[in-house]
């Protein structure tokens, strides 16, 4: 009996002993909690995974992630949280979901603007709002931001939902660059330039002018480089060769800028591979490939932009600070009801 016993401990010493490296590989995980939809991170994340042997565990949401993640937090354990919207970074920095990073790599990779000061979180890629305009209608190729108020225009903008966080982002902008009362008027007169009431997503501003309902809209640079390659959708190939993008107030301040975000959430339960796969997003080799596969800006500098993104022409940034604009979004959002912009 004592023999067997013996054996059957043996056998469970060494039953154990293959199952403990099998448990501390299926340990090496992180969860992320995005805006970001997945389709546009998964390249990053297959080769990331292939890189190191982490396992990334992607939970998407439009809207609520920020409850999502306060109920993850103890339970499935949140690790990451990436966003597509400066605002949306620090309401999470306003719930006290971040957890301070210090890391020389981060600091050395990520350029002072593109960053919290404090490590709370950091930019992975930037983005223009830009101007869609139509290629037969609009002889121009420069503008700026202030100019859609122009009543030569009226009738002739499109444009998203005002209370939409891309927009909300340069209507701040442009409460920082002018003041609220000139910001206000601007919005009144951008208002009433519209071809219709703000609806849809940047892609259909393009498919509106397309289909002849308007000359100008705003949105987002990357969205021409998906459009011009949907071969999925040709019809969207159709709209993008319709328009043609101008990058607004080239000849003075800049083009306003925004980010795709990324933070560690306060007790992340795989907090060290957390800071991993951001430091490997910061790295060229996942900087070009975001710039190849989403077609917008690397934040590390000397990592060059995709072919297609520099058929767009040269881009000059707005360096107004992300931090500066955040702290204005609360009143832009409150003006985009008091001009009943979205009616």
């Amino acid at each position: 009996m004592k023999k067997t016993l013996a054996k059957s401990l043996l056998c469970l010493t060494s039953l154990l002993a293959m199952i403990a490296p099998q448990a501390a590989i299926a340990a090496e995980e992180i969860n992320i909690y995005s805006y970001r939809q997945p389709f546009l991170m998964q390249p990053i994340i297959d080769q990331f995974e292939a890189d190191t042997g982490i396992i990334v565990n992607s939970i998407y949401a439009n809207k609520g992630l920020v409850e999502k993640v306060k109920a993850a937090q103890g339970k499935s354990g949140a690790d990451l949280i990436l966003t597509v919207d400066i605002g949306r970074l620090i309401n999470a920095v306003d719930a006290d979901l971040a957890d301070a990073v210090n890391s020389d790599i981060l600091t050395s990779n990520i350029p002072a603007e593109f960053r919290d000061a404090d490590g709370k979180w950091f930019g992975i890629t930037t983005r223009a709002r830009v101007v869609y305009a139509s290629r037969e209608r609009v002889a121009q190729d420069s503008i700026t931001y202030e100019e859609l108020a122009d009543p030569k225009w009226r009738g002739k903008i499109c444009i998203r939902s005002g209370q939409h966080a891309y927009n909300l982002a340069l209507f701040a902008s442009m409460i920082a660059h002018h003041g609220e009362a000139d910001a206000q008027n601007w919005l009144e007169g951008l208002k009433a330039n519209l071809a219709h009431s703000p609806k849809g997503n940047d892609r259909a501003q393009a498919q509106s002018i397309y289909n002849g309902e308007c000359d100008l809209a705003l949105a987002n640079t990357y969205y021409m480089g998906q459009m011009q390659t949907n071969e999925k959708n040709p019809e969207q190939m159709d709209w993008a060769d319709s328009v043609k993008l101008i990058f607004p107030n080239a000849d003075d301040r800049g083009s306003h800028m925004n980010l795709s975000g990324v933070m560690v959430v306060k007790g992340a339960p795989n907090r060290d591979n957390a800071v991993k796969f951001i430091e490997y997003l910061s790295a060229d080799k996942a900087q070009k490939l975001y710039a190849e596969a989403n077609f917008e800006y690397p934040v590390k500098v000397g990592v060059e932009i995709s072919e297609l993104v520099q058929s767009w022409g040269a881009l000059k940034a707005d360096k107004l600070a992300l931090t500066t604009i955040a702290k204005h979004r609360k009143r832009a959002s409150e003006l985009v009801d008091i001009v009943g912009f979205d009616d």
